[in-house]
C-alpha cells in the first residue's frame, strides 16, 4: 500500500521538492542584488551561500535557466545572472503564500491614489448580463462606472494574495454578437462602505483595482485624483 501511493504521489513530490530547492536559490540570489540589476557570481560562490558544492550550485543554476527563472550573461571573467519577470513572480507566489500564513486571516488592507479611469468601466458595469448578477451575488447594483485606485507601490505586492483567493464569479454572456468575459469579483469596503472588487478573469493584477459601488464613491467621500484612499478587501 505505501509503495503504491508513493508511486501514484511520487511525480507531485518530486516537483514539489524541486520547486522548493530552487526557489531556495532564487532567494539567495535576489537578496544578492539580482533582483533588479545583474549580479557578478561564480558557482562556487552561489553554493558556498547555499550550503552546497560547487557542482550543486552549477546544476541548480542550469535548473533555474531552464524554468526561465534567471538570465545569465557568461562574460569573459565571470557570468552574471538577474532574476527575469518569470522569476519574480516565483518569488512573488512564494511570498503571498507566507503573508497567508503570518500576516491576513479575512482581509488584506490595499493603499492607493485616486485616478481617472478611461470609461470602459462604466460601458462594462452597465451592461445589464452583469448588472443583474452583481445584485443577485453582491447584494446591490452599481453605481454606473467604476472607482480606479492605483494601488501605491507598497502595496502592489499584496495583490497576489487575490490570486489564491475563489473570490465571486460573475458569469460572462454574449450580446448583440459580442463576447463579455468572466468577472472575478472581491468584497471589500472603504471607509466602511461596501463595495467590491472587479477583475476581468483573463487580466492580471496590475497596480490598478477598478471598485463598483451602489454609491457614487467620489461624490459620497468627497473623492478626487490624487488622493489615498485605504481598500479593505475581503478574502475568506
Amino acid at each position: 500500500m505505501l509503495k503504491r501511493e508513493t508511486d501514484e504521489r511520487g511525480g507531485t513530490c518530486l516537483e514539489e521538492e524541486m520547486e522548493g530547492r530552487l526557489i531556495l536559490a532564487l532567494r539567495k540570489i535576489a537578496l544578492m542584488g539580482g533582483m533588479h540589476d545583474y549580479i557578478s557570481i561564480s558557482s562556487r560562490e552561489l553554493g558556498e551561500a547555499l550550503g552546497m558544492s560547487q557542482q550543486s550550485a552549477s546544476k541548480r543554476i542550469l535548473e533555474l535557466l531552464g524554468q526561465g527563472w534567471i538570465v545569465r550573461d557568461l562574460g569573459a571573467r565571470r557570468q552574471r545572472i538577474k532574476l527575469t519577470d518569470k522569476g519574480m513572480e516565483a518569488l512573488r507566489r512564494e511570498y503571498s503564500e507566507y503573508q497567508r500564513v503570518f500576516e491576513t486571516r479575512d482581509h488584506v488592507l490595499v493603499h492607493g491614489e485616486v485616478v481617472t479611469g478611461m470609461g470602459e468601466g462604466q460601458y462594462y458595469v452597465n451592461q445589464e448580463g452583469y448588472q443583474e448578477q452583481f445584485l443577485s451575488l453582491l447584494g446591490f447594483k452599481p453605481y454606473e462606472g467604476t472607482l480606479n485606485v492605483r494601488v501605491l507601490q507598497t502595496d502592489v505586492h499584496k495583490l497576489a494574495l487575490l490570486q489564491g483567493v475563489k473570490g465571486i464569479r460573475i458569469k460572462g454572456f454574449e450580446r448583440n454578437g459580442r463576447t463579455f468575459g468572466d468577472v472575478l469579483c472581491h468584497p471589500a469596503d472603504i471607509q466602511n462602505i461596501e463595495c467590491a472588487v472587479v477583475v476581468p478573469t483573463r487580466s492580471h493584477y496590475e497596480d490598478i483595482i477598478e471598485i463598483i459601488c451602489k454609491y457614487h464613491l467620489r461624490r459620497t467621500l468627497g473623492l478626487k485624483d490624487g488622493d489615498v484612499v485605504e481598500v479593505r478587501i475581503h478574502i475568506d
